[in-house]
């Protein structure tokens, strides 16, 4: 993986992407919401925003900026904020999420849904995140990692060599994750189509 790869996979996906991948990823994206446990006055990044589909589930009364390497992509969350006036949302904004533009402790909470196998380095987008996290605030990821299916395991193994076009790694492992970024996990949940992803609820203690 690569961000060329990346930037190259989501320009073919801008276009489909709301109706190919929002019925699938929804239920996700409502957990980590409502595990955010927002309070008024809260300002919360999402890394990875894509189209901006998570955009109009967050509270009217926190403050919300959403970054995204793809500007194919960051085109259609703008129209999604203009066309359903979402005022809560401070930003969108191209940005490179292993070399934020942010402040430390810029944020109370930062959100990553169905990106850290996309990125190129995972471990450096954790230190980001963790970074720009106030400390003792939490950080959300959602994701596919891999499954312990032996079949399932199968396939992702043999898909592990289309990363680069898929725009994502099928053989992403959990444990090996948690490991690198020694993430302090406090919830873990199941989410999605047969709960083939995970949502991760850890305390940030940078």
């Amino acid at each position: 993986m690569n961000i060329d790869a990346i930037k190259t996979a989501y320009r073919r996906y801008a276009r489909i992407y709301d109706v190919v991948f929002g019925p699938i990823f929804h239920p996700g994206r409502k957990v980590i919401i409502g595990a955010l446990d927002c309070h008024a006055g809260d300002n919360i990044l999402e890394v990875g925003v894509g189209t901006g589909l998570s955009l109009p589930l967050y509270p009217d009364d926190v403050k919300v900026t959403g970054i995204d390497v793809s500007a194919e992509m960051l085109t259609k969350a703008h129209e999604r904020v203009e066309q359903e006036g979402l005022a809560h949302v401070d930003a969108v904004l191209e940005m490179d999420a292993e070399q934020m533009r942010f402040s430390d402790n810029s944020f109370d909470k930062v959100v990553a849904m169905y990106v850290v196998s996309v990125v190129p380095d995972p471990v450096q987008l954790v230190k980001e995140m963790a970074r720009v996290c106030k400390p003792d605030g939490d950080i959300f990821i959602a994701n596919h990692f891999r499954s312990n299916n032996p079949l399932l395991k199968l396939a992702e193994n043999f898909l592990s060599p289309l990363s680069k076009l898929a725009g994502f790694r099928p053989d992403f492992d959990l444990d090996d994750f948690l490991q690198k970024t020694q993430l302090e996990v406090t919830e873990m949940h199941s989410v999605n189509l047969f709960g083939y992803w995970k949502v991760l609820r850890c305390r940030n203690i940078g």
